[in-house]
């Protein structure tokens, strides 16, 4: 079935955001507060393995480096077209919306939950190379497990965030969905070197949430999502210029 991995991810999310909410009733704030702290570490490690899963090579026995020009221009360009947007007011605009829909007025972390979980399950290798596979080879299982450990993430957050994480289900399941439509739609135009950039892109943006979740909000993410656009950007560029892609391989 067509786009059944972001249905089934999206349901892990409902499901996992259910049973955070059952939780959180018995949760002291210092276990709310190191669970936060906790999974923010873990956040930041997924997304540095990430950029140095694609960074780092080794050629006889040489560790060298990739994909430094790509990193730089991606976030500089990304971040500054992202600012001048001011996408993250526009997001925490539709928070705010989805907060006096569901009457939650006096819910003062909806917002923050909707926001940050949201950018953590959209963000990142699996959500982007598995709605691919799924739009181009019709295969669910990276988004059957990435479902698996979306339900784990969204029970914490919503165990500390509230009401505001079960609404990253409507964001997840339009993302992954439209990307699933684009890939059917390019088909075999989506090349593994475009999907391994745009992971790359991803963890480094997955960094910064871990930072904004561990240490406090640091860094405007949303702001920086354009950065996610530019991989496309260089590999477009490519066709007609080989020498630009050399230099942002």
């Amino acid at each position: 079935m067509f786009g059944l991995g972001t249905i089934i991810n999206t349901l892990s999310v409902i499901i996992g955001s259910i049973f955070g909410l059952f939780f959180k009733k018995g949760l002291r704030e210092s276990v709310q507060d190191i669970l936060m702290k906790a999974s923010g570490i873990a956040i930041l490690f997924i997304g540095i393995s990430g950029v140095l899963s694609y960074m780092l090579i080794i050629e006889n026995g040489t560790i060298g480096t990739r994909g430094t020009m790509l990193l730089i221009f991606s976030m500089t360009f990304g971040s500054l077209t992202g600012e001048l947007l001011n996408i993250e007011e526009k997001i925490e605009r539709f928070g705010l919306w989805l907060r006096d829909f569901f009457r939650a007025r006096g819910d003062s972390s909806f917002i923050d939950g909707f926001v940050n979980t949201s950018l953590i399950i959209c963000i990142g290798a699996m959500a982007i190379v598995g709605a691919i596979e799924d739009g181009v080879h019709h295969d669910i299982s990276t988004l059957t497990a990435k479902a698996i450990l979306d339900f784990v993430i969204v029970l914490v957050n919503a165990s500390i965030y509230g009401k505001g994480v079960l609404c990253s289900a409507i964001p997840i399941f339009f993302y992954q969905g439209s990307i699933t439509v684009l890939a059917a739609a390019a088909g075999s135009f989506v090349s593994d070197t475009l999907i391994t950039q745009l992971s790359f892109v991803g963890a480094a943006l997955i960094f910064c949430i871990g930072i904004n979740t561990a240490f406090g909000k640091i860094f405007k993410v949303g702001n920086m999502l354009p950065a996610l656009f530019f991989p496309i950007f260089t590999f477009l560029l490519g066709h007609f210029f080989p020498a630009a892609a050399n230099f942002f391989s």
